[in-house]
């Protein structure tokens, strides 16, 4: 009867575990997404804010 008992524990403890690594998983991977995404940001803003500099800059030294 206990090695019944202990086999539906180590059923369970196996679950248990596959869900809690799956939502660790989810978790980490949601993070560096997020840090990913801020990093492309960051780059095309950068570049955004040169072009439109050098845009203004150009026009500003044509005025004087």
């Amino acid at each position: 009867m206990k090695s019944t008992g202990a086999l539906i524990l180590t059923i369970l403890g196996v679950i248990v575990s596959i869900v809690i690594a799956w939502w660790l998983v989810n978790l980490l991977l949601s993070v560096v997404f997020f840090i990913v995404k801020i990093l492309i940001v960051a780059v095309v803003a950068a570049l955004v804010f040169a072009v439109l500099r050098g845009l203004l800059f150009r026009r500003d030294t044509k005025q004087g």
